[in-house]
C-alpha cells in the first residue's frame, strides 16, 4: 500500500537537489519555461539527460510540440528567478525579466545561467501525474558561479572550505 503524499513530501524534503529552469520554444505558444529539481544525467555515450514534469503545464505542451527543450542550472544569485518561474502568475514576466536568448534548438537559453544544456526529445514516458522527458544534449554552455539549491523546503548555497 502505498504511503500518503503528505509523508513522501516530508521525506523528499531531505535530497537536496539543484534548481534548473527548464526551458521550450514552439510557434503556437513562444518562449515557454518552468523551475524544477526533478533533473538528472541518464548516459555519458550518447550525452543524455531527464527531467520530470507535470503532464497539465504549459512547458510540457511546448516540448511536445518543439521536440527540443534547455535545462537552465541556477546560479545561487538567481532565487528570485527560481520563485518567478515557479509562480503560476508569474506567466507574463517570466522571459521579460529574464535575460535569455534563443538557443541552437530553438529553446531559450537563460543567459546568466551556470550552464545551459540544450537537448532533442528522445523518450518521453508517461508517469502519473508527470512525463518523465528524455533528452539528447545537442550542446552545453558553461559560465562561472556557484549552484542554487534547495533543501529541506529552502534555498541553499554551498559553504566552501
Amino acid at each position: 500500500m502505498a504511503i500518503a503524499a503528505d509523508e513522501f513530501r516530508n521525506a523528499l524534503q531531505y535530497w537536496a537537489s539543484g534548481v534548473t529552469i527548464v526551458t521550450a520554444q514552439c510557434p503556437s505558444l513562444g518562449f515557454l519555461g518552468m523551475t524544477a529539481s526533478s533533473f538528472s544525467s541518464v548516459s555519458m555515450d550518447p550525452p543524455q539527460i531527464l527531467v520530470c514534469i507535470n503532464k497539465d503545464v504549459s512547458t510540457a505542451e511546448a516540448i511536445n510540440e518543439s521536440g527540443a527543450f534547455a535545462i537552465n542550472i541556477l546560479t545561487s544569485q538567481q532565487e528570485a528567478i527560481s520563485n518567478l518561474f515557479a509562480n503560476p502568475s508569474s506567466y507574463a514576466d517570466r522571459f521579460s525579466a529574464t535575460m535569455h536568448e534563443a538557443g541552437k534548438t530553438g529553446a531559450p537559453l537563460l543567459t546568466e545561467s551556470l550552464a545551459s544544456i540544450e537537448c532533442t526529445v528522445v523518450e518521453q514516458v508517461s508517469a502519473a501525474s508527470h512525463w518523465i522527458i528524455i533528452g539528447a544534449v545537442q550542446n552545453t554552455v558553461i559560465r562561472p558561479g556557484e549552484p542554487l539549491l534547495y533543501y529541506k523546503t529552502g534555498y541553499r548555497e554551498l559553504n566552501q572550505c
